[in-house]
């Protein structure tokens, strides 16, 4: 890929900003409950990227409290249906595929000439990654636009979660072609489920101005010390049904999804720049 001279210089200021700085900053904006800064906030926001309201719980601007409630909207229990076989995986997000296929050699594609080791992606656990070696992952984008609440793509049990701090890159085609390494050096949160499938990893990627990663069991994922930061999960067992909400951004990026080998085979949707939407098949 030849990058125009815009996005060299874009991607050169991926470098040199404040990457933490900057999002907390938006953060604190995000969640002003200041009438005008929020309506201002809000209004605009849904008319650049056309947010579709017909479809939330809420339909109304007027009535979130701060921009990020409007951002992590729910959505009507009408707006996304899953298929009525239960084993069926589907997606855990509305997004587009950035890449999805095979983990060859431990290594996952980022984009064309560009690619990571699973070991990387989760934080340098070697013996972690050796179940994925030669299992599968998809990568899902969450534009600025879509609903961004995840939920589960199966049923499955937490195992374990660790955060690995990091850059916080913004997320988009043009970095995932210049950035090397993006997703294995943005800050993540890697959430490891117990499955009828085996082991399965979502981790759920920061990036410029994402004010914070949600989960459902622990609120927002905020580590004090910036270093890496394991979480078992045993006693009590915390299972969740295909369908349930298990975490959110506030403010897009992406979910890498890991299988072990033989889990499953991707369907034909899910390729490179093919849209997806909560719910929708992905084998």
């Amino acid at each position: 890929m030849t990058l125009s001279l815009k996005d060299r210089l874009f991607v050169a200021s991926q470098y040199i900003a404040p990457h933490h700085a900057l999002s907390r900053l938006v953060g604190a904006l995000a969640e002003s409950e200041w009438g005008p800064l929020k309506r201002r906030f809000i209004s605009t926001f849904a008319k650049h990227y056309q947010v579709n309201m017909e479809e939330a719980e809420r339909p109304s601007l007027n009535d979130y409290r701060n921009f990020n409630d409007f951002f992590t909207r729910a959505l009507t229990a009408e707006a996304r249906t899953f298929p009525a076989d239960t084993r069926t995986l589907c997606s855990p997000v509305d997004g587009s595929v950035s890449q999805a296929g095979a983990i060859t050699d431990g290594r996952i594609i980022q984009a064309k000439q560009q690619s990571f080791t699973v070991t990387e992606l989760l934080g340098g656990d070697a013996e972690q990654a050796r179940r994925y070696k030669d299992g599968e992952f998809a990568t899902l984008y969450l534009s600025p636009k879509d609903y961004h609440r995840i939920h589960m793509p199966c049923d499955g049990t937490l195992v374990r979660t660790t955060f690995v701090p990091g850059r916080l890159f913004s997320v988009n085609g043009t970095t995932a072609e210049a950035v090397p390494r993006l997703f294995a050096r943005n800050e993540r949160l890697v959430c490891e489920f117990d499955t009828e499938r085996g082991r399965m990893v979502m981790v759920l990627v920061g990036a410029m101005i994402v004010a914070s990663i949600e989960t459902t069991w622990a609120g927002v994922v905020a580590p004090m010390r910036r270093q890496i930061q394991h979480q078992h999960y045993n006693n009590p067992k915390l299972t969740f049904k295909r369908g349930e909400e298990m975490g959110r951004f506030r403010l897009g990026s992406t979910v890498v999804m890991l299988f072990e080998p033989n889990a499953l085979s991707w369907s034909k949707q899910v390729a490179p720049g093919e849209t997806i939407i909560l719910g929708q098949p992905l084998e």
